[in-house]
């Protein structure tokens, strides 16, 4: 009886150790020139994107110095791009801001493996882009604090996460398998 019992188990248990063994077989490391390259480049591009970044959103406006103005409160700015008569002024300032996210959303967690995850992408993406609506509203003349751009950003580098950030790093960062 006991082994009529265990039967259906038994047969279970070795699909299941099959497919363990093939989950361990996938996550298996890259060679370590080929994780020291992928890291390399990810940190190539990564300072690529802070370049771009600064001057997209550090860049002086001067001319614009009369239309700013401080958004603290969440989707004050959505709304005021949403109602603009051109619908393209509207998907480039949405679309923009959520496009300058998806890089970081990439490329941190094959640069920085330990800050591999939805919340810990989520966390340092929104002080990195706090910092930046800090300075813009702080130091650049013709720029100000605009919490919604904080909240667009965050948004595309979880984007950016999900969609590819999650597996390159996987793919490039892989835990050792255990014997």
């Amino acid at each position: 009886m006991a082994r009529a019992a265990s039967g259906p188990r038994s047969l279970l248990r070795p699909r299941a150790a099959e497919a363990g063994d093939a989950d361990r077989r996938e996550r298996r490391p890259l060679v370590l020139g080929l994780r020291l390259l992928a890291t390399a480049c990810a940190f190539v591009f990564m300072v690529a994107f802070a370049v771009v970044l600064a001057r997209l959103t550090l860049h002086p406006s001067p001319a614009s110095e009369a239309l700013t103005h401080t958004n603290m409160r969440p989707g004050s700015s959505l709304r005021a791009y949403l109602d603009q008569p051109a619908l393209r002024d509207a998907v480039k300032q949405i679309g923009g801001n959520l496009l300058l996210g998806v890089p970081f959303g990439v490329l941190v967690p094959l640069v920085a493996p330990r800050t591999r995850g939805l919340l810990r992408v989520l966390l340092l993406t929104a002080v990195v882009m706090l910092m930046v609506e800090f300075a813009q509203g702080a130091l650049v003349t013709g720029r100000a604090f605009d919490i919604d751009d904080v909240i667009l950003n965050t948004t595309g580098a979880l984007t950016g996460y999900l969609l590819l950030g999650r597996r390159m790093s996987r793919a490039v960062h892989a835990r050792r398998p255990r014997d």
